[in-house]
């Protein structure tokens, strides 16, 4: 038996993954254990988590492999340090920070408190976006594939172009810093107030707002060709600059000013983060979301010239840009995509111990991943504890009791917090860790902000679909098992589904399966029984905070927002009433 751990460590979304014979046993982000979005330390409670749910010890342990090698693209960063000389102080101190990754041994022993003594494990450095096209490719099920990972960077590289076969990914093209399409995205989504790690999900649903104003200046920004990205040095400060990410030292994900005074004197003041939304800021989003989805659609065109297959394998924060992805099928030749649903860096972990286990060890099958419920699961009896602690009535309900009860509910227009089984692995809730309600209410979306969410008005909430009903309500039929597709809803549907239609009559669909989620499925079902919509709204089981993992998590949210029902593995829990206003 070979035991594989998968760790992205000191790094924005640090996570742990444990690959044993080849198979995907678990895998978790630090941030649902400690509660720290986008945690970027060293995920120690993730790696005992792992082990736990395996009944594993750190003696087991044959190889770890870490998402980053900082021995890759060597002469780019030598040649790029030489070319700038005056930053070679910063290059030293974000060298610093990768050398703290150089001995996991070591972080292990500290961090994990482990016996050094009865570490054993031999320590593999898999290039970024080597790991990146790894998670995608090896659960696509298929035997080849084109590959293409985009992000802001990593390990000195932007974007990475690969032919998939077997058991290999053979990288035929690399784009380097600092010219980066995740860049171009994240200075203007700073510009324009959305200054957060991670915050281009909410420019990305602020788009449709907007108008092409601003085109001319927009595509001056960045230019495609002959498979090269260029920033415009004008618009972008220098890379290794003061300027980008960072972590401090409690792990928080801290962002800089990443562009010059070139934005202020073309746009005016930059928005303050939470101050109004002016129509330039969002003539700034449609701008760049339009041009971000040019450049992806001429690199898709140009890896399909060089790996002339009809599947592609994505991967990297640029993958989560759903209606991007949504428009792959029509602007390219590809007409498969494989993304899994931690596509951004915290799938890093799982992406390294899926290489090392089918690439270096030739372990293992390329298995379809199916769902994406690869985190920790709590039986009844903790469950019961917790509600009994927490002083909450509920009533022990059977399998199809409790489906038809809660699909009820959701009809009668509550909100109902749902928890149930393993939880998802990457950033969506996926039917284990949701909120649900009615997807046709009106005024629905309003109710949820008011009482939970508090989001802004722009962002959509997503629509879980029945798999084979997809193609009745939405212009495409790919499935999207993991919230990752953008698709538009067709003209019969779109009053009928009026909370989850976004502006542009598109929706971010989850496509269930019921071979990936029975329970989830048979619910839909149920509430299709009663409305005849085949479909509810899904958002994450949380407050402003990570996604719920544990129940008290689950129940402490409950009790501090005007949630109506939870419904806790076989438990369903009322509150006594809650005015829909």
């Amino acid at each position: 038996m070979s035991v594989v751990l998968g760790i992205n460590a000191y790094h924005a979304g640090a996570s742990a993954a444990l690959v044993v014979d080849g198979r995907i046993r678990i895998a978790i982000a630090e941030e649902r254990l400690n509660r720290v979005k986008y945690f970027g330390g060293f995920p120690s409670n993730a790696i005992h988590a792992c082990l736990r749910y395996c009944g594993l010890e750190f003696s087991d342990i044959d190889y770890i492999a870490l998402g980053r090698d900082s021995a890759a693209n060597l002469e780019k960063k030598i040649a790029y340090v030489i070319k700038h000389p005056l930053l070679v102080k910063n290059f030293v101190k974000i060298r610093s920070t990768a050398n703290r990754a150089a001995s996991i041994g070591e972080a292990i022993a500290r961090e994990c408190k482990a016996d050094p003594s009865k570490l054993r494990f031999r320590q593999v450095n898999v290039e970024h976006h080597l790991a990146h096209t790894a998670s995608a490719y090896f659960v696509s099920g298929w035997d080849k594939a084109a590959g293409l990972t985009i992000d802001g960077s990593g390990d000195f590289v932007t974007c990475m172009f690969s032919e998939c076969r077997g058991r290999e990914i053979h990288p035929i093209h690399r784009i380097f810093v600092p010219d980066s399409l995740g860049s171009f995205y994240g200075m203007i989504c700073q510009f324009i107030g959305y200054t957060k790690y991670g915050d281009e999900g909410k420019v990305m649903g602020l788009a449709p707002l907007g108008e092409d104003r601003f085109k001319d200046d927009i595509d001056s920004m960045i230019s495609f060709g002959s498979g090269r990205i260029t920033l415009n040095r004008k618009f972008f400060r220098r890379f290794g600059s003061d300027q980008g990410i960072s972590i401090a030292p409690d792990g928080t994900m801290v962002t800089r000013r990443h562009f010059t005074d070139a934005m202020v004197s073309r746009f005016g003041e930059p928005r303050s983060a939470g101050g109004e939304i002016t129509q330039r800021d969002k003539d700034l989003a449609f701008g760049l979301q339009r041009r971000f989805e040019e450049i992806y659609m001429g690199l898709l065109n140009h890896l399909h010239e060089l790996c002339p297959d009809a599947r592609v394998a994505l991967a990297g924060g640029c993958a989560l840009n759903s209606v991007a992805n949504g428009k792959i099928f029509a602007l390219t030749p590809f007409t498969a995509t494989s993304i899994q649903p931690a596509a951004g860096d915290e799938g890093l972990a799982l992406g390294a111990a899926l290489y090392v286990s089918h690439s270096v060890l030739g372990e293992g099958d390329n298995e379809p991943l199916g769902g994406s419920y690869l985190g920790l699961e709590y039986d009844e009896e903790t469950i019961e504890g917790e509600l009994k602690s927490k002083g909450v009535p509920y009533l022990r309900m059977s399998p199809e009791d409790l489906l038809q009860q809660t699909a009820r509910e959701i009809a009668s227009g509550k909100i109902l917090g749902w928890f149930q089984g393993r939880s998802e692995w990457g950033p969506r809730a996926l039917g284990n860790r949701s909120i649900l309600c009615h997807p046709g209410l009106p005024g629905m979306k309003d109710i949820l902000n008011a009482r939970i969410k508090r989001r802004e008005s722009f962002r959509p909430f997503a629509p879980s679909v029945l798999a084979e009903r997809q193609g009745e309500i939405f212009e495409e039929c790919h499935p999207s098992p993991h919230m990752l597709h953008v698709y538009k809803i067709r003209p019969a549907w779109r009053e009928r589904l009026s909370a989850v239609n976004h502006v542009d009559n598109t929706g971010r669909l989850q496509s269930v399966a019921r071979s990936d989620n029975p329970l989830y499925y048979d619910l839909i079902r149920a509430f299709e029984g009663l409305t005849g919509i085949p479909v509810v709204l899904n958002t994450s089981f949380n407050e402003n905070e990570p996604i719920v993992e544990r129940p008290v998590e689950a129940i402490d949210c409950f009790l501090r927002t005007k949630m109506d029902v939870l419904v806790i593995g076989p438990f369903i829990c009322r509150k006594v009433s809650n005015s829909n206003h």
